[in-house]
This record gives structure tokens, sequence and C-alpha cells, in this order.
């Protein structure tokens, strides 16, 4: 996250979102907001453009953002069964989920933590767009150069007494391991029943040749972009890192895994590849 301004990472895994609406079906993520909160003219481009979404790369960097969703999704279903009553969104960059909650009719409050220029920017963005914010969704603008993720939503109306899974997607890669177990620390800090779902960036030592090539690419693009990666951790490492913390009942999963669990019998050849990035989910 620039301290100038908004995320510009933040638009291009929006763009992917959108994209997968357009060009996969079936779709792992039917997200109908996808499209709107981009813009009209963005949307535009992603038809006009469309070469540029179909090529094997762009396709696989794809997948991984919209099973990562997903993912985050599926074990907000799990968590709600077990009693779960508050969602957080930690970096919601355009993320969606809070304006498409289909868990409205129980209550579910949903937070997003996000930069206050991201923030600012993603509100422009809704308003634009006609997107109305939901009476069951609370924004909690943190600046981390500034306070702690606790001091953020103490000033908001996040009941820490209450159950609570956080997601926390495309993240943990910009940070330093101090920020990581700050982060792990406070979740692990919540009631009993709550948990944590999100990625992490692998280190190079356990990529091949082909997985170092595609991270090489990556890092030099968000770089770029004056977000680079900082980062990275060993599978193993990360659920010992977990446990560590007090986590139980974890599930990490590799491209392998996540094919077999999202993208199997397709068609159409969309799959994750490679596995610079893997997906975590941990109970408390």
């Amino acid at each position: 996250m620039r301290e100038s301004g908004p995320s510009r990472t933040a638009m291009r895994v929006a763009v992917r979102r959108a994209a997968h609406q357009l060009f996969d079906a079936p779709m792992v993520l039917d997200d109908p907001v996808a499209l709107r909160i981009i813009g009209k003219d963005v949307a535009s481009r992603l038809t006009t453009q469309a070469d540029e979404h179909r090529g094997r790369i762009a396709r696989a960097f794809r997948a991984f953002m919209v099973v990562r969703s997903r993912f985050a999704e599926d074990e907000l279903a799990r968590a709600i069964g077990r009693g779960v009553a508050q969602y957080v969104i930690l970096g919601a960059g355009l993320d969606t989920f809070a304006y498409r909650n289909p868990y409205a009719d129980v209550a579910l409050r949903v937070f997003e933590v996000d930069h206050p220029a991201t923030q600012e920017w993603k509100r422009r963005l809704l308003a634009a767009a006609a997107i109305s914010v939901p009476s069951t969704l609370t924004y909690a603008p943190v600046d981390f150069e500034q306070h702690t993720l606790a001091d953020g939503l103490a000033h908001v109306r996040f009941d820490p007494q209450i159950p609570t899974l956080f997601s926390w997607l495309g993240v943990t890669m910009y940070l330093t391991e101090e920020a990581v177990d700050a982060t792990l620390g406070f979740v692990a800090s919540t009631p009993r029943g709550g948990g944590i779902a999100f990625d992490y960036g692998v280190a190079k030592s356990r990529l091949g040749w082909t997985g170092r090539l595609a991270l090489r690419a990556l890092s030099h693009r968000v770089a770029a972009a004056g977000e680079p990666f900082q980062t990275f951790f060993d599978p193993d490492e990360i659920r010992h890192r977990l446990t560590s913390f007090g986590f139980h009942s974890i599930t990490d999963l590799g491209s392998d895994e996540l094919n077999a669990r999202y993208f199997r019998d397709r068609i159409d050849g969309l799959c994750v590849s490679g596995d610079i990035g893997r997906l975590i989910a941990a109970e408390l």
C-alpha cells in the first residue's frame, strides 16, 4: 500500500475477478458486483481487450484471485455454522462480499479494514456505480503506520466478545514478519469459534524453476507499482506459527489441492498453476 494514495494492486485484482464473470464458465466465484465496481470504462476495456485475459499466465493469475475469495467465503459459511456473527475483511481493497452478503438475514456484521485513502477511493467507485452500502457493513479505516488493528476496530462497532472470522487476502506478502505476527496475535485474542482465512507467498526455496520465474515476474510488477513483496513462508513454518498462536484445524491448500477442490472437470481448462501462493484457514 503506497502512502500517497489508494492501492494500485486492488484494481488489478478487481479487474481479474470481473474478467472471470465474462470469460469463464462455470464461475468459481459468482459475483454480480464485480463488473460494476470497477467502473464502466474499465469494464468496457475488458471486452475490447479480451485477448489480454485469455493467455495462459493471465488465466492462472485470474484463477488464483477468484479461488482465494471463494475459499474465504466457503470458510465463512462454515464459521457461521459454528456461531460466528462478525466477518472482518482485512485489506479489503475492492472486495465485494459486503455488497452481496447472503447472510444479512442472520445479522452477520461485516467490517472492511483498509488504508483510509483506499477506502475513500472505493467509496467513490461505489457511489459512481450506484452500489448501495448496506447497513450490515462498517468501514474501519486504519493507517497501520499510525495505528494498530485493535485501535482501528475499537473505533467502530466491532464487538471483541463475539466469535469472528477474519479474511486476509493479498496482504501478508506485502508486510514484515513482525506485522504478520501482530495481526495473527490480535486474531488469536478473539473468542473461541472464530478463525482466519488468508493467502501467503511461498518461500523461494520451496519453488521449482517455473515457480521462481513466475515469482520474479510478479515481484517486479508489484514493486513497479510501489507495493513490493516483503515476506514469504515455508508451509511447515506458517502452520507451526499458527499452532503457536493457539489456532487449530488448519487447512493449507496449494495448487493441486485447489484444482481438485474448485476446478475439477472443467472443459475450459481454467486452473491454478504453480505454487507461489497458497491458501490457509485455521480455527480458534
